[in-house]
């Protein structure tokens, strides 16, 4: 003769608990699949680790990264963007960085006399922290790829050091600040 195990107390206990939490374990399945679906195609927080875009973005500052727009158009002068920095002699870091868009493919930069040439023209930079206290000879953008500088011109790690960035590096343009609460908004 069997007979089957009746049961537990505690276990009922528990189930009970599970079904009366249904609703909430499933809106919290609902969440994580939502935040990474987001975070891994449209958009991503970081935070800046350096003063090399100073004055603009500051040590600490969290940015809302957005990652479409890129898929449908090119990133243009003037943007603020965040990419996987290129693998060369002078890198090997995985961190990504954050820096603006100054040379676009096929554009010759140079810099001289603390000013930043495009094309043999002066860019007007307003967001800088100090004129460039270097000269780079000029160089000429190859397709695909982009020049990239930082706005504190004398202390950051960018394309007038490390060379071109590749179009596949880019992982976003930083659209918002969102940290601190004194300096929240938009970046242009």
């Amino acid at each position: 003769m069997s007979s089957s195990p009746n049961p537990q107390p505690e276990d009922n206990k528990l189930w009970s608990f599970l079904k009366s939490q249904r609703e909430n374990i499933q809106s919290i399945a609902v969440a994580l699949v939502l935040t990474f679906t987001i975070q891994t195609f449209a958009a991503q927080a970081f935070y800046i680790p350096s003063g090399s875009m100073e004055p603009t973005l500051l040590i600490n500052d969290r940015l809302m990264v957005e990652k479409i727009t890129y898929d449908f158009s090119a990133p243009e002068r003037g943007q603020i963007i965040v990419f996987t920095p290129p693998k060369n002699h002078f890198n090997s870091n995985d961190q990504p960085f954050i820096k603006r868009v100054i040379g676009l493919p096929g554009d010759t930069v140079e810099v001289k006399a603390g000013k930043v040439l495009i094309n043999g023209k002066p860019l007007d930079e307003k967001y800088i922290a100090e004129p460039p206290a270097y000269v780079m000879p000029p160089v000429k953008v190859p397709a695909d790829q982009y020049f990239v500088m930082g706005d504190n011109r004398n202390n950051s790690f960018d394309s007038h050091i490390w060379g071109f960035l590749p179009r596949q590096n880019v992982i976003g343009r930083a659209i918002f600040r969102f940290w601190p609460l004194d300096r929240l908004g938009p970046l242009g």
